[in-house]
């Protein structure tokens, strides 16, 4: 039972440990049980307090998935501290840039998590908890850095805390055995991982995810809840024993991070029992979208209607609130909202909008628009929108032609320059079976408005993707222009 006022998640997990064995974290073979997990957490809060370093202060970690990670996130909690979880597979130079700018008194490494037991305090001893309010710093999550240079993302106490409320709602208890399949440092990760944590479940690790991993581990733990991104959907989908595998106990898999396709959606739910819940959000925060997909079959192409406590609303490029059934751009408000990025004041009044009321709201970059039941269906990225001939393309809307095409196993269409229209689509395709370029091209153009016809279809191996999934539109993009020079 969670508590009805704000409570600090390392205070939780006090009232968790009296659960005693049983187990809090499966990393392979290695079991943290509830009561274990407790002590850890104490001997990493009293290690980091004995180093000097002290509350409101933040600690760095670059590392590969491991219940060292986990003990040591916990104990910086803990001790007051806040966590920076950096991607270990990016490069030294951006990991030390990140590290710098999120002000980190100390860098943790894999070998220094790996080599434990020779930094934590001394068995048995205590620590005291770090009394964190709502406001202040739970970790920086570091934008992805796709358009740019990474931006670290404050979230506060409050803005967990909210995750753990929306946990229960979806099934999150004692009893949930929830499978860990996506990075750390990922906020796609953490918004399953720490509802786990906070309610007292239990967490199973997969740190380099396949679909024969996944699936056994499933079966052998009995999952019952996961959160994947829609590339991981599908692989799980293509794998031929996915059927002879028994996941009976899964009560709720949930989506989030990039375009989930609406004939995916269905086949997750024809052929993996339990419910499937799509989120529609930002790691900044702002508001939060919701799709039960079991309970609304029809409805697959959207992303849900705004989760309870959410605010969402559609805005012009003015910045003018527009009417119901109107296109522009997703803002939204919610209890779970960042505080800012971390020391950019500019880039953070950039992402933010003002309602009439003066309420804060969170600009997605997104364009979207309401149907009449209150689902929100996503056109795309303000910034891959086309401007062709003074005409917006939404790419998404080419992209699902071509996934009825049945050659074709992924697709990404992106703008190039164009003298004649300023803009002009082109389609990149990954084959299912040997593809005729040049007769998909004629097939798509043959199912597209005037306007949206593309330009080329480019055939390649793989799409270039995030570690979370997300299609790097300007690799892409950039590719096609190296090859014109």
């Amino acid at each position: 039972m969670l508590p009805t006022d704000f409570t600090p998640l390392p205070d939780l997990l006090r009232v968790h440990a009296r659960a005693g064995s049983k187990p809090a974290i499966i990393d392979g073979a290695h079991v943290v049980t509830w009561a274990a997990l407790d002590a850890l957490v104490d001997r990493a809060a009293a290690a980091l307090l004995n180093r000097g370093h002290r509350k409101g202060q933040c600690i760095a970690i670059a590392a590969g998935m491991s219940w060292a990670y986990l003990v040591l996130w916990l104990g910086a909690l803990r001790a007051g501290l806040s966590v920076a979880p950096l991607p270990q597979s990016a490069t030294e130079d951006t990991i030390a840039m990140m590290a710098t700018d999120a002000d980190a008194v100390q860098l943790f490494r894999h070998a220094d998590l790996a080599a434990i037991d020779d930094w934590l305090a001394p068995a048995g001893t205590s620590a005291p908890d770090g009394a964190a309010g709502p406001d202040d710093p739970f970790n920086l999550i570091y934008s992805s850095g796709t358009t740019g240079r990474p931006k670290g993302i404050v979230q506060p106490h409050r803005q967990r805390w909210a995750h753990l409320q929306r946990g229960v709602t979806q099934g999150y208890g004692p009893e949930a055995v929830t499978l860990v399949a996506t990075p750390l440092y990922s906020n796609t990760t953490l918004v399953s991982l720490f509802p786990t944590i906070g309610l007292g479940g239990t967490l199973v690790l997969l740190p380099k995810f396949s679909a024969q991993a996944f699936l056994e581990l499933s079966e052998r733990h009995r999952a019952t809840h996961v959160m994947l991104v829609p590339v991981q959907y599908r692989r799980l989908m293509e794998y031929p024993d996915f059927d002879r595998f028994d996941l009976s106990s899964y009560r709720r898999k949930f989506c989030t991070s990039a375009p989930f396709p609406a004939a995916l959606k269905a086949q997750v739910l024809a052929r993996w029992p339990g419910g499937l819940t799509e989120y529609y959000g930002m790691t900044e925060g702002g508001g939060t979208c919701i799709l039960q997909c079991h309970d609304h079959p029809d409805k697959l192409a959207t992303v849900g209607q705004p989760a309870a406590g959410s605010d969402i609303r559609i805005i012009n490029e003015a910045g003018e609130q527009l009417p119901a059934g109107a296109t522009g751009e997703v803002v939204g408000r919610s209890p779970a909202m960042m505080t800012g990025y971390h020391k950019l004041p500019d880039a953070t009044r950039g992402v933010e909008w003002f309602s009439p009321e003066g309420e804060r709201f969170i600009r997605t970059g997104d364009i979207g628009r309401f149907d009449h039941d209150g689902f929100l269906t996503l056109l795309d990225r303000a910034k891959d929108v086309i401007i062709s001939g003074g005409f917006n393309i939404y790419p998404i809307d080419i992209e699902q032609v071509l996934q009825t095409h049945p050659d074709i196993a992924d697709c990404a269409v992106v703008g190039v320059p164009s003298e004649q229209w300023g803009e002009t689509p082109v389609a990149f395709v990954v084959a299912a079976m040997p593809l005729d370029v040049a007769a998909v091209k004629q097939w798509l153009n043959e199912r597209l408005g005037k306007n949206q016809r593309v330009l080329d279809v480019i055939q390649i191996e793989q799409l270039p993707r995030s570690e979370i999934g997300k299609v790097l539109k300007r690799a892409l993009r950039d590719r096609y222009l190296a090859e014109l020079t």
